[in-house]
C-alpha cells in the first residue's frame, strides 16, 4: 500500500518535470500548437507506463499478501488444533480429577470405618486387659487352695480309698476300651459281609468278568463318536468274584487305597477308567485337572461330552461319564486352586448334575471352603462350549469369547477350562481368557492349577 502511495505522489512530480523540460527544447523550433500536442503525446506515454509499473507492482504486492495469508491460515489452522488438543487434555484432566475425587471419599469413608474397627479394637483390647486382670486375680485364688491343700495332708484312710477308686475307674476303662474294640472288629465284618453280598448279587444279575493278568503298556478307551483319553499307565480293573466297582469310593472301601487309575462300571452304564485320589479317610473321582498347560481346553461339544485328555496328566473326565456316576446317588462336588504364588484353596458344594436331555444342567449349594465363592448358588447353569452355545446372555458368546466349556453363567464369575495363562502374559483381554477364578465383589485368582473331584455324601 505504501508502494502505490509512494507511486501516485511521484508520478505527477514526473509528469510535470518532463512537460517543462520538453517545452523548453521545443519552444522556439515550433508553434504553440505543436509543442502542446506533443506534451500531451509524451505525458500519455509517461503515464501508460506508470501505470504499467504501478500494475506490476500491485501484482508482486497481491502474490506477496496471498503468501503471508496462506501463512497466516496455516498459523490459525495450527493453533485450532492445538486448542483443541488442549481442550481433550483438559478434558481428560478433569475426568481425572473427579476419579480422584470419588476416590478420595473413598478412601475418607474407610479411614472412617478403620477408625471405628481400631475404636472398637481398643474397647475389646481393655475388656481382654479387664479379664485378664480377673483371670490372674482367680488364679491366685485357686494357688491359695491348692496351698492350703497341700498343707492339709489326707490320712491314710482317705489315700487308700483314694487309690482304690482309681484303680476301679481304670479297670472301666480299659473294660471299655476291649468293647469298643470288639465293636469296632464286628462293624468292620459286617461290611465285609454286606460287601460280599451286594458283590453275589451283582454276580448272579451279570455276566462275570475276570481280571486281566497283564496289561499293554498304554491303550485307549475310544468314547463314541468322541475324542480318545490316552493312558500313560494301565489301569486297574477291581473285581470282587467278577465285578466291577461303581466308584471310587467303593475301591477305597475294599482295600485299594493308592491313588491311580482304576476302571469302575457305575450302575446301568458301560464300565471305563478314571482317576482316583485316595486321601486319608476317603476317596474321590477327579472328573478334571489342569497342571502346566499342556493340553487344549478349548474342544468342541462332543469332546466335552465323551472326555479328552491323559487322565495321569491333564485331563476331561466327559460330561457323560461324570453323570452316570452322579446319578447313583448324591455327591459332593470339591474344587481345589492353586495361584502362582503356591497358595492353596478348595470350595465344596452339594450338588446335582442333569442329563444330556437337559445340557448337563449343574445346580450347586455350598458347603464349606477357604475362598469367597464364585458360583451362583441354586441356580440352573447349562454348559455351554463355543460350537454348542445354549445361553447367550446380551448377545455375548461366552465360550467363544472366554475358550473353553463351562456352566457359564454371566460370562465372567470364573472359568476353570479357559485358555491357560502364565502369571507374565499382559493385557487384561488375555487374562479374562485364561484360567481364573473371580468372585462377584473381588479380584481375579489367576490359577497356576486346578483339580475337580466328586465324591458320594454317604
Amino acid at each position: 500500500m505504501k508502494i502505490i502511495l509512494l507511486f501516485l505522489f511521484i508520478a505527477p512530480l514526473a509528469l510535470s518535470a518532463t512537460a517543462e523540460k520538453d517545452y523548453s527544447s521545443f519552444d522556439s523550433a515550433a508553434s504553440p500548437e505543436t509543442k502542446s500536442r506533443f506534451a500531451m503525446l509524451d505525458d500519455v506515454r509517461i503515464l501508460a507506463n506508470g501505470l504499467l509499473q504501478l500494475g506490476h507492482g500491485l501484482k508482486d504486492f497481491v502474490h506477496k499478501t496471498k503468501g503471508q495469508m496462506n501463512d497466516i491460515f496455516q498459523k490459525l489452522y495450527i493453533f485450532d488444533r492445538s486448542f483443541y488438543e488442549l481442550s481433550l487434555q483438559t478434558s481428560e484432566i478433569k475426568e481425572e480429577e473427579e476419579q480422584l475425587r470419588q476416590t478420595t471419599a473413598r478412601l475418607q469413608i474407610n479411614n472412617e470405618e478403620i477408625k471405628n474397627l481400631s475404636q472398637e479394637m481398643n474397647s475389646k483390647i481393655e475388656d481382654l486387659i479387664q479379664n485378664k486382670i480377673q483371670l490372674q486375680e482367680k488364679v491366685w485364688g485357686l494357688e491359695d487352695k491348692v496351698t492350703k491343700l497341700a498343707i492339709i495332708q489326707p490320712s491314710v484312710q482317705e489315700t487308700k480309698e483314694i487309690s482304690s477308686l482309681k484303680a476301679f475307674v481304670e479297670q472301666q476303662d480299659n473294660h471299655i476300651k476291649q468293647l469298643l474294640k470288639i465293636v469296632e472288629d464286628q462293624h468292620v465284618q459286617l461290611d465285609r459281609q454286606h460287601n460280599q453280598i451286594m458283590e453275589l448279587e451283582d454276580k448272579v444279575q451279570e455276566p462275570p468278568l475276570f481280571l486281566f493278568s497283564e496289561f499293554v503298556t498304554s491303550h485307549n478307551t475310544e468314547g463314541v463318536n468322541g475324542p480318545t483319553i490316552h493312558l500313560a499307565q494301565p489301569p486297574l480293573l477291581l473285581t470282587v468274584w467278577g465285578c466291577a466297582a461303581p466308584d471310587c469310593t467303593a475301591l477305597y472301601n475294599s482295600g485299594m487305597w493308592s491313588s491311580g487309575v482304576y476302571t469302575i462300571k457305575p450302575n446301568g452304564s458301560e464300565s471305563f477308567d478314571v482317576y482316583c485320589e485316595m486321601k486319608s479317610g476317603s476317596s474321590w473321582t477327579v472328573i478334571q485337572k489342569r497342571v502346566d498347560g499342556s493340553l487344549d481346553f478349548n474342544q468342541t461339544w462332543d469332546a466335552y461330552t465323551n472326555g479328552f485328555g491323559d487322565l495321569n496328566e491333564e485331563f476331561w473326565l466327559g460330561l457323560n461319564k461324570t453323570y452316570s456316576i452322579t446319578k447313583q446317588g448324591d455327591y459332593i462336588l470339591r474344587i481345589e486352586l492353586q495361584d502362582w504364588k503356591d497358595n492353596k484353596r478348595y470350595v465344596e458344594y452339594a450338588f446335582s448334575l442333569g442329563g444330556p436331555e437337559t445340557d448337563y444342567t449343574l445346580q450347586l449349594s455350598r458347603i464349606s471352603g477357604s475362598i469367597p465363592n464364585a458360583l451362583p448358588e441354586q441356580t440352573e447353569l447349562r454348559f455351554s462350549t463355543a460350537d454348542r452355545d445354549v445361553d447367550i446372555i446380551n448377545d455375548f458368546n461366552c465360550p467363544e469369547n472366554y475358550l473353553g466349556g463351562w456352566w457359564h453363567s454371566e460370562c465372567e464369575e470364573t472359568n476353570l477350562n479357559g485358555k491357560y495363562v502364565a502369571p507374565r502374559s499382559k493385557g487384561r483381554l488375555d487374562r479374562r481368557k485364561g484360567l481364573y477364578w473371580k468372585p462377584k465383589k473381588g479380584r481375579y485368582y489367576l490359577l497356576k492349577s486346578t483339580k475337580i473331584m466328586i465324591h458320594p455324601t454317604d
